[in-house]
């Protein structure tokens, strides 16, 4: 297939720029998975489509307030750092722009005195490893000094930062939310639980290249960013029970449905593991983990329609996507949800 396939005309003003003030009060788009049929509901409603036995996968990483701004101590030139990966205890893999005020061995200021970091390398990509110091424990400095990244399309000023977390994170180390998880409050897990329903965690640390477009005409020639994963030995255990049992697996969010899908490619199943992914779903996919996604609405042309589209069926999700539009859905990470099932 070809990547314009999944293009979708989409209004501007659809793409949700706030989250709703009850997470739960998001609107539900139903779809059956092999019917195709539809429902509209609101998020809250998600309980009367479990069933006693199933479990739920929801993703435990937390979001970094990763973007902070940096003064050059010799110019007082401001330079913003988007941090990326940690190479070591105080060293990251970032972004920086403008990226030529942050040559090898610079040294910027951080919160005025509270942090300082050094250009330790310029990478071929032009990304910089900079290596950062402060008094205090870094994350704690980070979450006082830093910014939540937000998508490109989201333009308005996010008031709380809780709001771009789910309320389970625990884990940090995402640059970007895994946005399906936004919807649960703890009173709706917890009437999940009351229902029979099992709840499992694993962690995937979001990358930014889930926002990176497909850049080529044939889907199968793109690069797939990678991506650090975790499944406890915990949830191993309660998939493979429930499906023992006749539940379903129902992830939450394509980042859980990737990372019980790298391990199935991985081990046969979902076991207890750890690793890198650069899993690319897309259509003909034969799932070996989940049987039922609960996500939100992607961006036209990215892998993360192709691998709902893989799920779901091209021409169901498609159809889908066009009746969100007129139905006006709220769009991308702080909008409504979906249930695959």
């Amino acid at each position: 297939m070809k990547t314009s396939d999944y293009y979708y005309d989409l209004p501007k003003e659809l793409i949700a720029q706030t989250p709703l003030q009850k997470r739960d009060s998001s609107r539900l788009f139903v779809l059956g998975r092999n019917t195709g049929t539809i429902e509209h509901k609101h998020f809250y409603d998600i309980v009367d489509y479990l069933n006693e036995g199933d479990c739920l996968i929801l993703n435990d990483s937390r979001v970094l307030p990763a973007r902070i701004y940096g003064v050059k101590k010799d110019t007082g030139a401001r330079v913003e750092f988007l941090l990326l990966t940690q190479r070591s205890q105080n060293v990251w893999e970032c972004l920086a722009g403008p990226g030529k005020k942050a040559r090898e061995n610079t040294v910027f200021d951080f919160g005025s005195g509270v942090m300082t970091g050094r250009v330790l390398q310029v990478l071929e990509n032009g990304n910089r490893v900079v290596e950062f110091e402060c008094d205090e424990n870094f994350f704690a400095a980070l979450d006082r000094l830093g910014e939540m990244p937000l998508p490109p399309y989201i333009t308005e000023k996010l008031e709380d930062k809780e709001r771009y977390q789910t309320v389970y994170s625990r884990e940090l180390g995402s640059a970007a939310a895994p946005t399906a998880g936004l919807h649960f409050t703890p009173e709706l897990l917890e009437k999940i639980k009351q229902k029979g329903v099992n709840i499992g965690y694993v962690t995937l640390h979001v990358g930014l290249g889930t926002f990176r477009p497909v850049k080529v005409d044939d889907v199968t020639k793109h690069k797939m960013h990678s991506e650090h994963y975790e499944i406890p030995e915990k949830t191993a255990k309660l998939i493979k029970q429930t499906k023992a049992n006749g539940g379903r697996v129902i992830s939450v969010g394509t980042t859980s449905c990737r990372t019980l899908e790298a391990a199935a490619k991985e081990y046969g199943e979902p076991v207890a593991c750890d690793g890198w992914t650069d899993i690319f779903i897309y259509p003909p996919y034969e799932f070996k983990a989940i049987d039922g996604l609960i996500t939100n609405f992607h961006l036209p042309e990215s892998t993360l329609i192709m691998l709902v589209s893989a799920f779901a069926g091209y021409d169901n999700v498609m159809n889908a996507y066009k009746e969100a539009v007129k139905e006006k859905y709220r769009f991308f990470s702080f909008g409504d949800a979906m249930a695959i099932l």
